[in-house]
């Protein structure tokens, strides 16, 4: 098998078009040809007119070696790299071993759990939150009645908080050993589209994540696993004997305890009380960089003319998303954070009394508005004093949020022109926020630091110069975004991915501040399970009298 790179179509090319680029750019003939699959399809639309697609392509053809021979000084063909997934190579456990355990079953918890399961390591997997689909209801029930349930929400149960997103499934992370491969190939086995294994943005949707959730749940029960829900870890059992720390089981919110020496916390960025936990328990915890800002909607058919022009509506470009960035003239900088095209903008909170905001899409991208997180970079010198202090600074602008929408779980809104020029909203526009239960209309400059509002200000002026029509006097603004990644990291060695101070504690995923989206946390799942298949494969510490 050989493949060609950077192969360039137009956008509405005939259907044997693709055929006979791809004879053309081997210089063969068409019996010469076995066979060929779609490895990763792109566009450039620079030019809006001429927008290109650009494919990476798997070819089987009669005598490879000639035609690769000829070819080789053409650095766009080469042999197709092996991307299949090979399991670690790890010595089995010890008799008597306890079996691993996985705390959270977002999707780093999930591939933790899934490869844990494959290997027959049979792991047991414990979930604070509700099934998937009692947690939908719980979810919705809280956008339509204001009844928040703080252990079943956006962030808490089964799939994490990527269930109520875009479901986006490419990040910017190094791969080298193409686990995000086998990340999609699960995804596909448990009823993700084709498609996500060669589009160059895959996304998947809310309902059909959930879908796909139910059936890893049915896999990793049927090699072995064990998987708990309502089943809140409450505390870490660590021993410590001639300065080695060494975890021995959890403390369940029952009162259970459950022996283990091989503990995955995947917790995912929302966590606060587990996070707090582990610090009080001595494991190495330290603050980190995260963002803070807005949501804000745009009607998509805008985004759409800005990015494609005459293409808009091409059914395979889809609709639009963006990326943007502004270094303001205070230092900081602001840019766009999990673009949802053709979206909704979800309530998110998991405190009572605190008011959060993402964003979400469904596989069709159908919605009218489309909505991105404008967020200002923060770092621990904004809050500094504490590991956690960036929790505590979380939880102050969330509660601003909530009093500014008026105390009952509304969000805080106001239109992008009277927010730039400081004047508060009384009125919506020809944008209808689409955040349930509803947005409350104000002046949204009390809930942010003043250097992140200014920045801000001075942003969304900017932004109209890279998106035409981006500074829309009646998009709509809402607060507040700050669950953008974790504020705390759990540090670990890079060697075994275990806890910079206890071992058979590991810290992943999102959480622990070493993922930031579907993708990355589910490839930091599969580097963690490895990671755990081999720690297994060691003696522990033994216990003293």
């Amino acid at each position: 098998m050989l493949r060609i790179n950077e192969l360039k179509l137009p956008l509405d090319y005939p259907d044997h078009a693709l055929r006979d680029a791809i004879l053309a750019r081997l210089g063969i003939a068409t019996a010469d040809l076995v066979d060929f699959t779609v490895f990763k399809r792109s566009y450039d639309a620079r030019k809006k007119a001429a927008i290109v697609l650009i494919y990476a392509i798997d070819v089987e053809v009669k005598n490879e070696a000639a035609v690769l021979k000829r070819l080789q000084g053409d650095q766009y063909i080469v042999p197709s790299p092996d991307t299949g997934y090979k399991f670690v190579d790890a010595p089995r456990p010890p008799a008597g071993t306890p079996r691993p355990v996985v705390v959270g079953t977002g999707p780093c918890g999930l591939f933790v759990a899934l490869i844990l399961a494959q290997m027959g390591l049979n792991p047991l997997v414990l979930e604070r939150g509700k099934i998937v689909r009692e947690r939908t209801v719980d979810t919705f029930g809280f956008w339509r009645k204001r009844k928040l349930n703080t252990e079943s929400n956006v962030q808490f149960g089964e799939g994490g908080a990527g269930t109520f997103s875009d479901g986006k499934l490419y990040s910017q992370i190094k791969d080298p050993k193409h686990y995000g491969r086998k990340v999609l190939t699960e995804f596909v086995k448990s009823g993700a589209p084709e498609e996500i294994m060669y589009v160059s943005k895959p996304h998947i949707g809310t309902f059909r994540l959930v879908k796909m959730v139910e059936q890893m749940r049915a896999e990793i029960l049927s090699l072995g696993g064990e998987i708990r829900f309502q089943t809140r870890v409450d505390d870490v059992l660590i021993s410590e004997q001639n300065g080695v720390r060494q975890v021995r089981g959890v403390v369940l919110a029952s009162g259970e305890e459950i022996a283990t020496n091989h503990l995955v916390m995947a917790v995912g960025h929302s966590a606060r009380d587990t996070f707090e936990m582990l610090y009080n328990r001595g494991v190495y915890v330290e603050a980190k960089p995260f963002s803070i800002g807005f949501r804000v909607e745009h009607p998509q058919s805008l985004i759409d003319v800005c990015r494609f022009g005459p293409n808009a509506g091409n059914k395979i470009l889809g609709a639009a998303d963006y990326k943007i960035v502004h270094h303001a003239s205070n230092g900081r900088s602001v840019y766009s954070f999990c673009m949802c095209p053709g979206g909704t903008v979800v309530a998110a909170s998991s405190e009572e009394g605190r008011v959060v905001t993402n964003g979400m899409s469904q596989y069709s991208r159908a919605e009218r508005n489309a909505n991105s997180a404008i967020v200002v970079g923060i770092t621990p010198e904004d809050y500094p004093g504490h590991p956690l202090a960036g929790i505590a600074f979380q939880r102050e602008l969330e509660s601003r949020a909530f009093v500014l929408g008026g105390s009952t779980y509304d969000a805080p809104g106001q239109l992008m022109g009277d927010f730039v020029k400081g004047i508060p909203s009384t009125e919506f526009g020809s944008v209808t926020p689409s955040f349930r239960p509803a947005v409350h209309l104000t002046d949204l400059a009390p809930s942010l630091p003043e250097y992140a509002i200014t920045a801000l200000r001075e942003a969304f002026v900017a932004f109209d110069k890279q998106i035409k029509g981006y500074y829309k006097h009646d998009a709509v603004l809402t607060g507040v975004e700050t669950r953008t990644s974790s504020p705390i990291r759990i540090k670990r060695r890079d060697d075994d991915l275990q806890s910079l101070n206890t071992r058979g504690l590991f810290p992943a995923g999102e959480g622990a501040g070493y993922a930031g989206g579907i993708m990355s946390a589910a490839v930091d799942g599969i580097r963690v399970a490895e990671a755990v298949a081999l720690a297994m494969g060691m003696p522990v510490p033994a216990l003293q009298d």
